[in-house]
This record gives C-alpha cells, structure tokens and sequence, in this order.
C-alpha cells in the first residue's frame, strides 16, 4: 500500500481544501471538519487500491525486477492483492459518495484513472507519466471539491501537480537500470514550472512570504537528490530522487495552502512530513 505515500495523498486533499476556502471561512466550526476527514479516508483508500493494483499486474515483472515485493516474495497472493485491493478503492468511493455527489464522481474517475495506469499506460514513456499526473491531479481536485462550487473555479490548478508527478514517473523509470540525463534535465524543467506556478498564485493572493517558508526546503528537498542523479544516473541515485520527489510532495501542498491563505492548514499539512519520513524508513516508497 507504500503507507509513506498515502501520507502524500492526505495532503493533496488537504491542499485542495485550502484551496477551496472550506478551511478560511470565518463561520468554520469542528463540526465542519467530518467532510475533511471523509475525503481523507476517501484518498486513504483510493492511493492504498490503485498501488496494490498496481502490484498486482506487475506480479510477473516484478518477480524479476522487484522481487523483494510482497506478491513475488510469497507473503501475498495475487488473490488476496485483488480482494484488499477492491476493498480499499470501495472504501474511497462511498466515503466520498458521503460527502457529496461531485466527490463521488472524482472518487470514480481517480479508480478508472489509477486503474488504467497499472494495467496500461504505464508502459507508455509519454502516456504513463502524464497518466499518473492526472491521478494526483483529480486528488487534489478531490480535496478542492469539499466546496462542491469550487471545482469549476480551480479545475485548472491541478495541471500543476500533474506536471509534478509526471516529472517523478519520469524519473522512476531508471530505478532498475539507470536513468537517462535528457528525461533528468527535462525532469527539473518541470520542477522549475511547478514552483514558479505556486509562486505565481502567492504573488497575486499576496502571501509570498508564507509560501516561501514551505517552497524553500521543498526546492532544496528535490533538487538536491535530482543533481545527484543527474551527475551519476545510478538506479540507487534515481531510486533516492524519486523517494525524494514523492516524500517532498508534502511540503508542496503546505506551500499550496498558504499561497491561498491558509496558514494554518500549511503547518498541518506540515506535520505529516515527520510520519511519512518515519514510514518511508519501515515500508517501501517506490
């Protein structure tokens, strides 16, 4: 289920919250917080079944390139993958089916999107990355849609965090092999379009400041593991950048709330890098 990473997707829609305005409005009360906590079990169990899926069909492959995963070690069967799997992805739907109708529907896309990445697109060096954008980008699309209104307001925002984990897939690509300087450099172009992208929406909500506090170590956090491949594409240097770019995807959506104001959503989203750091040392990320 990489439980590091599904750290990352409660922060997507943490992000999207704050985006939303859900989380700045002065009438805000604790009982305003149980659709917070639907939509974060609603990713809980989207991100745990799309990469348990993803394990799943990878089974025969990873036997050889990954056999230290649980369904070509022998802990799990392909059978039990496919039931906990099912389970997790109902769980992320109805939970958000409980929120409202416009959660539902973006629950359902982020099955078929995730779905059609472990089976398909994954495969594709151009089709694969941006798919697996678009699964992060319906995520935060997910957190944005507690203000049901507010999804037609922001829809674009998203393209952001797509280019991001377009970016990481690109990367990953080289863990078992090596990875490729070209798809390196082009990796860190999208990074640079990703943080002057937050830059742009703190310049205009005039929050730069409070935004630099989270995009700062962000950029320190991915660049710094990136130029190491870059300079020696080994599959352990990749393997390090792309831990590193998936984990930092908390400091980006800390930055995205306070580009929107919501400070202290931000210093939240903030304490979630610790428990991720922590799992990301007991369970694989990638």
């Amino acid at each position: 289920m990489r439980p590091a990473n599904i750290v990352t997707s409660v922060a997507d829609v943490l992000a999207g919250v704050a985006i939303s305005g859900y989380a700045v409005n002065e009438n805000f009360s604790v009982r305003d917080i149980s659709p917070i906590l639907l939509l974060t079990l609603s990713t809980i169990g989207l991100y745990g079944g799309g990469v348990v899926f993803n394990d799943v069909f990878d089974a025969k492959l990873d036997s050889v390139e990954r056999p230290e995963r649980p369904i070509p070690r022998g802990d799990v069967s392909i059978k039990e993958g496919v039931f906990l799997g099912s389970i997790l992805l109902t769980i992320g739907v109805v939970a958000a089916l409980f929120v409202n109708i416009v959660s539902f529907l973006l629950s359902v896309s982020i099955v078929i999107a995730a779905l059609f990445y472990d089976k398909w697109s994954k495969h594709h060096s151009i089709a694969g990355p941006l798919n697996m954008g678009f699964c992060r980008g319906l995520n935060l699309l997910l957190g944005i849609s507690v203000v049901s209104s507010s999804v037609v307001g922001w829809w674009f925002v998203p393209i952001v965090p797509v280019l991001y984990i377009a970016a990481i897939t690109m990367i990953s690509r080289g863990e078992v092999h090596g990875g490729n300087k070209k798809t390196l450099y082009l990796a860190a172009f999208f990074y640079c379009v990703v943080i002057s992208s937050i830059l742009f929406f703190a310049f205009i909500g005039k929050t730069i400041w409070w935004s630099l506090v989270f995009l700062l170590p962000f950029s320190i956090m991915i660049f710094s593991a990136l130029i190491k491949a870059i300079h020696l594409p080994s599959p352990k240097n990749i393997g390090m950048a792309v831990k590193s770019g998936v984990i930092a995807l908390i400091l980006m959506n800390a930055s995205w709330a306070a580009a929107f104001g919501a400070i202290g959503v931000a210093f939240l989203i903030l304490l979630l890098l610790p428990f991720s750091l922590w799992l990301a040392k007991i369970f694989a990320v990638t």
